[in-house]
């Protein structure tokens, strides 16, 4: 009991609910979740500067970049590094590996954004974030989170995955099964009644079942 008193358990942010605010320093001046209203945002934290598979990591989510402006998804990065040690990592970065990182780096110290999103693990580390993921739609609402642990790079054509799907279920009103990329048959939401059950079969849709039909969008 004493052990839980010391190390109270984190609230974590919830799906489908409001993204927690913050107004933070980054590489980039100060940042607040509103800047981001109207776009998409993937905000991830990384255990620490100047660590190596963090490094892959950064230069992976400066590569998909483009392709994230494309789909209007904004890069948020954060550690409980300074940011003056995120500076002079990203510098770093571009000079041994020849790549710009173009997207701003919250500098945590106090741990106010990771402790507010639940990004803090103390069975891996007291002193690191974990690698989390968090992506947020355009209206301030957490839509998906990912957590790895600190050994596991994070996978870039997932995120991407993901954010694809996200937006085609939001724009269509449908679900997407797993392994989904752009182009395949996405699911009909399934019937709510016994009759709609029966008329479904009728609607001209691939299905396998009356509860399992899929279309091509």
């Amino acid at each position: 009991m004493e052990n839980l008193l010391n190390n109270p358990m984190q609230a974590l942010p919830r799906l489908g609910e409001k993204a927690p605010e913050f107004n933070s320093l980054t590489t980039h001046g100060m940042i607040k979740l509103e800047d981001y209203k109207g776009s998409w945002l993937i905000l991830f934290s990384h255990p620490a500067d100047f660590t190596p598979v963090c490094t892959t990591e950064f230069v992976a989510f400066a590569e998909i970049f483009d392709e994230l402006k494309k789909r209007n998804v904004e890069l948020l990065g954060l550690s409980i590094d300074s940011v003056f040690s995120h500076i002079a990592w990203v510098r770093n970065i571009e000079e041994k590996l020849n790549v710009k990182i173009p997207f701003p780096i919250i500098a945590d110290l106090n741990k106010e954004v990771a402790t507010a999103y639940g990004m803090l693990m103390p069975g891996e580390s007291n002193t690191e974030t974990s690698r989390c993921v968090f992506v947020i739609d355009p209206e301030g609402i957490v839509r998906a989170m990912i957590y790895y642990p600190m050994s596991t790079g994070r996978n870039m054509s997932e995120l991407l995955r993901l954010i694809d799907s996200l937006q085609t279920v939001d724009t269509y009103k449908i679900a997407t099964p797993a392994n989904w990329q752009i182009g395949d048959e996405v699911i009909v939401p399934p019937p709510k009644t016994q009759e709609l059950a029966e008329e479904r079969l009728k609607q001209g849709y691939n299905c396998i079942d009356w509860y399992l039909c899929k279309k091509k969008i």
